[in-house]
């Protein structure tokens, strides 16, 4: 694979600015930062992370008492 020059990467980044937008470019490398630190410590600690639990609301029915 050729190597990859200043014009070259300059054009790559002008592209991710295109299709993202100059806005969503911190967000999507905060994510991707995340999910690569998430994954270095389970691959360290030889388990998963735990997903945040889902929040039940005061009207759901799972709240409700059976009739």
């Amino acid at each position: 694979m050729p190597n990859l020059g200043p014009t070259e990467l300059i054009i790559i980044l002008l592209i991710v600015v295109l299709l993202f937008g100059a806005k969503k470019i911190p967000e999507i490398a905060k994510g991707l930062g995340k999910g690569i630190r998430d994954f270095k410590g389970a691959m360290k600690d030889g388990e998963t992370p735990e997903e945040p639990k889902a929040v039940s609301k005061p009207g759901d029915s799972e709240n409700r008492p059976s009739a």
